[in-house]
C-alpha cells in the first residue's frame, strides 16, 4: 500500500492541522465578538435604565406644575371666593 499521510499536499487542500488552527482563531474571534456586544448591551441597558428614571421624574414634575396652575387658575377665575375663604372680605 502506498502512503496516503499526505494526501492534501497533492490535492492542494490545507493541511489538517492548519485548517483546525484557522476555526480556532475565527472561535477566537467569535468569542471577543460576543463579549464585546455584552459589554455595550450592558452599557446601553444602564443608559435606558437612568433615562426612565429622568423620564418619570419629569413626568411627575409636569404634573405637579400642572396641579399648581390649574389651582392659579381656578382662584383667578373666582377672586372674590378666595379672599372671603381667606378672610380678606
Amino acid at each position: 500500500m502506498k502512503d496516503d499521510s499526505k494526501w492534501w499536499e497533492k490535492t492542494n487542500i490545507c493541511a489538517p492541522s492548519e485548517d483546525l488552527e484557522h476555526v480556532l482563531e475565527i472561535e477566537n474571534v467569535k468569542k471577543e465578538c460576543d463579549r464585546l456586544m455584552m459589554e455595550k448591551i450592558t452599557k446601553y441597558e444602564t443608559i435606558i435604565e437612568e433615562l426612565k428614571a429622568e423620564l418619570a421624574r419629569a413626568k411627575e414634575d409636569h404634573q405637579y406644575d400642572n396641579l399648581v396652575h390649574k389651582r392659579e387658575l381656578e382662584s383667578l377665575k373666582n377672586p372674590i371666593h378666595d379672599l372671603r375663604k381667606k378672610g380678606l372680605m
